[in-house]
């Protein structure tokens, strides 16, 4: 993506994308303790169940796309460097809206402004990415390969954070090998996604594009109503109330926000959904203790404390886990009419991609693609 000549500022000074993975690498917490073989029988294990499970991921979703994902790469990771590869995707995802931002405010954004706005903006950033560095077992990126200086691959790469991965699987006292290729299923159904619809890539960047155009051109009301939704969001907590969307939709108000919220809210309720199915799909002839993990796995989130559920809820992570259910609702409604083929109609284009309105009622998507 070139940069505006306009731009007074270049996009990368108003965040400090160094500065945030550094700060991330910093805060990080440790993760468990191993030995250099044992981190390294894990690595090798975790490359073979990766391995290991796009054959399943095939014959599940029947998309054609997972039989070779030579396009992208798979890479065994630690915690900071997840989050510098995060940093590498934010930077992406944000730089057209920056870019529009600066070009809007010409001549009232000046180097050193930028430079402190920055270091700010990339220390929070980076305090951010140190906390959910802890939290994510795995992530397919499809954005990287778009970052400048980059060496992913074109379509993307797929990280696997091994100290969360046996983090986790020690928590729940369950077969490593067995948790290890349950998570690789998930994670490989991601990268099939976009292998087998090489569109979504750019369709989900105009969509942040449009989202972030909106939120960034307007920053003093943004930042007055991040106040306030911030001080609602405090006091639910405060109180024993559970934060709803709500309190983030207290950001948007102008319609056209509203509207790309939903339609990024439609897209990622699919793809986690659509990996929770294929997940869900596995029985023991696959993953012998799949059952047990599933138990241990669901159960794990009451054990969270208090200061660890507010910055959940801040950060839309239980949000997340509310797209996962509706989304698999979704897939399972359309594919109890349509099958699996009926299903991946979705990967055809963006025109096929459910609203958020058909992911709470699949009768809505089966009638609009003629499949009822």
């Amino acid at each position: 993506m070139a940069t505006p000549q306009a731009s007074p500022v270049p996009a990368p000074a108003l965040i400090n994308w160094e500065l945030a993975a550094s700060t991330a690498a910093r805060l990080t917490p440790a993760g468990p303790q191993l030995s250099a073989r044992e981190m390294g029988d894990a690595v090798d294990s975790l490359r073979l169940m990766a391995d290991r499970s796009v054959e399943y991921v095939h014959q599940i979703t029947k998309l054609e796309a997972a039989r070779d994902l030579r396009d992208s790469a798979v890479l065994v990771v630690d915690r900071a460097t997840w989050a510098k590869a995060n940093t590498q995707s934010f930077s992406v995802m944000l730089k057209p809206a920056i870019e529009k931002m600066l070009e809007s405010r010409k001549g009232s954004v000046g180097p050193t402004a930028a430079a402190i706005s920055g270091a700010v903006t990339g220390r929070q950033l980076g305090a951010i990415l140190a906390f959910l560095s802890s939290k994510v077992l795995g992530q397919y990126d499809p954005f990287a390969a778009l970052a400048e200086n980059s060496h992913a691959p074109a379509a993307g790469r797929l990280l696997l954070v091994a100290p969360n991965i046996i983090s986790v699987e020690r928590q729940l006292n369950v077969n490593p090998e067995d948790f290890r290729l349950w998570v690789c299923l998930h994670e490989q159904t991601h990268r099939v996604q976009f292998a087998a619809a090489p569109w979504l890539r750019h369709h989900m960047l105009a969509e942040i594009d449009g989202l972030s155009g909106h939120l960034l051109g307007n920053v003093d009301s943004l930042m007055e109503r991040a106040t306030a939704a911030a001080k609602s969001l405090k006091d639910r907590t405060a109180t024993g109330h559970t934060p709803d969307r709500g309190a983030i939709l207290d950001l948007l108000q102008d319609p056209e926000e509203k509207a790309a919220l939903s339609r990024l809210t439609a897209v990622m309720s699919l793809l986690e959904g659509h990996a929770n199915v294929v997940m869900d799909a596995v029985d023991a002839s696959i993953v012998p203790s799949v059952k047990t993990i599933r138990q241990r796995f669901n159960a794990r989130g009451k054990d969270r404390g208090a200061i660890e559920k507010f910055l959940r809820n801040l950060l839309g992570l239980d949000a997340k886990m509310k797209q996962y259910s509706d989304g698999a609702k979704f897939v399972r409604g359309v594919v109890a009419v349509a099958g699996m083929e009926g299903f991946n109609l979705v990967w055809e284009s963006a025109q096929n991609l459910p609203t958020e309105e058909e992911i709470h009622d699949s009768r809505l998507w089966l009638d609009r693609m003629g499949l009822r």
